[in-house]
């Protein structure tokens, strides 16, 4: 029996008070894998975002329009291979008045060639090609509001008034994460027809691909300085930055939860440290006795820092096993269906369980630092008189 063995067989001698520390360190670690997967779920469409895609939009906001004519110019711009564009529908169906869903009206010629990280059977996209009111849904929204292939589907918008009929004509899937996949998509000549002409031929933004994802940045300074002097001035980014410019308005968010997110490992540190400190002091008499007998200083210390790292260790073991349905099979399938507009990946990575159980081994073993020291320095004889 080893020094480090008989330290993880000692947690047997307290087991009511070992089982409550080892409870509350999965709990933290539970708030800290949810908390980080919030985190790495709100960043993952910035970071997924493609290189060489760059969006246009108005200069002043999101929200104002551009005219059609931009597209044609932009297309004919140096390094750009193909653009496309869409505009916000704020489509709602009656029928379930409570989920939101992002609607967008896209080209249907060019939407899902600039967009090629969508999957659509080639069929189904044909099919919607040639459907004037026909629509393109996500696999996930598809399934949560039981849409299938060949359903009529009445929208409303607070856009655009009136009811709008649909067919669903196709359901894509993704091979990005970053992809929402609960997302309506129909003709955007559909919307612009049956607008008055003072609201017609206007888009809510261009999507351009570039040929060399190096020149993505000068080609959004050129386009902005190509429409400078017109009567709608742009702003161009690529798709990262403009995924990050929305994240920005949560940025003190973003702040507060990884500032929670490391209070609660300090937290966790401070319960093993009292547990650890505890048995320390009741077990000082036997120390004294184990260097009484030989045992060196550097064993004591070895036994009290193996004894808390083991706890940490089971601790983080169980946390896992618990966060890991709780939020890829639980709180993850949800978000990603009403939320899936911000989060369209809400899962759990395995590097980051590996992170949760090594920094619950870290700090196990950091929480017994300063009680294995104090043990280690105690002179056998003063040891020994606690021997009760």
């Amino acid at each position: 029996m080893t020094l480090a063995g008989l330290a993880v067989r000692n947690l047997a001698r307290n087991k009511f008070r070992v089982l409550l520390t080892i409870a509350g360190v999965g709990v933290f670690i539970v708030l800290f894998l949810l908390l980080r997967t919030v985190l790495g779920a709100w960043s993952g469409a910035s970071e997924g975002a493609a290189k060489d895609r760059v969006v246009t939009r108005h200069k002043v906001t999101f929200v104002m329009a551009l005219p059609k004519r931009y597209v044609e110019q932009v297309r004919q711009s140096p390094h750009v291979k193909k653009a496309t564009w869409a505009n916000w529908f704020g489509g709602k169906d009656p029928k379930h008045d409570r989920e939101f869903f992002s609607t967008l009206a896209a080209d249907p010629a060019t939407y899902f060639d600039v967009y090629d990280e969508v999957r659509i059977p080639s069929d189904q996209l044909e099919a919607w090609k040639h459907d004037r009111q026909g629509a393109i849904v996500g696999d996930v929204l598809a399934k949560k509001l039981g849409w299938s292939l060949g359903d009529k589907v009445t929208l409303q918008s607070g856009i655009y008034p009136g009811e709008w009929q649909f067919t669903i004509d196709g359901i894509y899937t993704t091979s990005a994460k970053s992809v929402d996949r609960s997302t309506l998509v129909f003709q955007w000549d559909y919307l612009n027809d049956s607008l008055p002409p003072a609201r017609r031929d206007m888009v809510g933004w261009v999507v351009s691909r570039v040929d060399d994802p190096r020149q993505s940045a000068d080609v959004g300074v050129a386009l902005d300085k190509a429409f400078e002097s017109a009567e709608t001035p742009t702003l161009s980014q690529d798709e990262r930055s403009f995924n990050a410019s929305f994240m920005a308005m949560f940025s003190a968010v973003l702040k507060a939860m990884d500032i929670v997110s490391a209070v609660i490992l300090a937290i966790m540190m401070l319960i093993l440290g009292n547990t650890i400190a505890m048995g320390v002091r009741e077990r000082t008499g036997e120390y004294g006795v184990l260097r009484a007998i030989g045992f060196l200083p550097g064993h004591v210390a070895l036994w009290i820092v193996a004894e808390s790292l083991a706890m940490g260790l089971l601790g983080g073991l169980l946390g896992v096993a618990i966060a890991w349905p709780l939020i890829n099979l639980g709180i993850g399938r949800f978000i990603e269906e009403n939320m899936g507009n911000i989060f369209p990946f809400f899962r759990i990575e395995p590097p980051m369980v590996i992170l949760a159980l090594f920094l619950a081994a870290l700090l196990g073993a950091a929480a017994a630092a300063v009680p294995a020291w104090r043990a280690s320095r105690l002179r056998v004889v003063d040891a020994v008189r606690r021997v009760a």
